[in-house]
C-alpha cells in the first residue's frame, strides 16, 4: 500500500499516528483537501497522519486486513509509534473495522464516519429482534461468509459494563440522511453517548467534515509538547446521539459506495 506521511511537527516525530482510510474510489489527498489534516494542526496535537491509498482493489480481493497490517500498521510500530488511530470513511470505516475483527487488539482505536456497516437486510433482522441489546446472533452454519455476519456481534462487545482492556475506544459519526443511517443508529445504541456523533445531510464531505471536527474535539490525543498550555480552538456544536433506553472473510460487499 502506498503511503503519505504528514507530521504534526516538523522538528520531531509524535509518537501518535493518524491512520486515514478513504471511501471508495476517493484518493487519500482528498483527506489534505478537505481539512481533515489542517483540523488536527489547528487543534495543536501531537498526532501524525498516515494518508493510505487503500482502493476498492483490496476489498474486492479480501486482502485489505492483510495488507493493511503488514505494510502499513506494523512498520509504523517499528518505527516507535505507541498510539495508532484508524480514521476511515464510508468503506474506508469498514475496512477499519474488518481490519480490527481480523487482528484484534492492534490499533489503540478507531474513527469510523458513515462507514458501511453490511447489508441492510442483516441491519433490519437485528432492529426487528429489538436492537444490538436484544439481538442474538445465529449459530451454527450460516448461509454466508460475508464480513458483516461477524461485525454486528462484535460491536455488542461494546455493549458490556467493562469492555475488554484490547477492544479498541470507538468513535463514530455519521449524517442523519446518510443512505446507512439505519445501521449506524443501531450501532449508535451500543455505544457510550459520547463517542457517537451526528450532523444534517447524507453521505458527503461537507457532512464529513463537520464530523471530524466534532469528533476530533473529544478524542484523547496529546498536545504539542511546545503549548502545555493550550486552549484549543472554538468547537463547533456537535450533535451527540442520545443515549437509548435499555431494549429487551468474503466477497467484496454489495453496496461498495464512497
Amino acid at each position: 500500500m502506498k503511503t503519505h506521511l504528514q507530521s504534526a511537527d516538523d522538528t520531531e516525530r509524535s509518537d501518535t499516528l493518524l491512520i486515514f482510510l478513504p471511501g471508495a474510489y476517493l484518493k487519500p489527498e482528498e483527506f489534505e483537501r478537505e481539512g481533515f489534516i489542517s483540523a488536527v494542526r489547528e487543534r495543536h496535537l501531537a498526532a501524525d497522519a498516515l494518508l493510505v491509498d487503500a482502493d476498492v482493489s483490496y476489498y474486492y480481493d479480501q486482502t485489505l486486513s492483510e495488507r493493511l497490517h503488514a505494510d502499513v500498521i506494523e512498520p509504523q510500530r517499528a518505527k516507535g509509534y505507541t498510539s495508532i488511530w484508524l480514521v476511515g470513511i464510508s468503506i474506508g470505516g469498514f475496512g477499519a473495522l474488518i481490519h480490527e475483527l481480523a487482528r484484534p487488539g492492534s490499533v489503540d482505536g478507531i474513527v469510523a464516519l458513515a462507514p458501511y456497516l453490511g447489508r441492510r437486510v442483516l441491519g433490519a433482522e437485528i432492529k426487528k429482534a429489538g436492537g444490538l441489546r436484544a439481538w442474538q446472533a445465529p449459530t451454527g452454519p450460516q448461509p454466508d461468509e460475508e464480513p458483516d455476519r461477524k461485525l454486528w456481534p462484535f460491536f455488542q462487545q461494546y455493549l458490556a459494563p467493562k469492555p475488554a482492556k484490547d477492544l479498541p475506544p470507538l468513535y463514530l459519526g455519521f449524517g442523519l440522511a446518510d443512505r446507512f443511517a439505519s445501521n449506524h443508529k443501531l450501532l449508535a445504541d451500543a455505544l457510550p453517548p459520547g463517542r457517537v456523533f451526528t450532523t444534517e445531510g447524507g453521505h458527503d464531505w461537507p457532512e464529513w467534515r463537520q464530523l471530524w471536527r466534532n469528533v476530533l474535539d473529544v478524542l484523547p490525543l496529546p498536545s504539542l509538547p511546545s503549548l502545555p498550555a493550550l486552549v484549543r480552538g472554538a468547537r463547533a456544536p456537535a450533535r451527540r446521539f442520545p443515549a437509548a433506553a435499555s431494549r429487551a472473510s468474503s466477497a467484496m460487499p454489495s453496496a461498495i459506495a464512497a
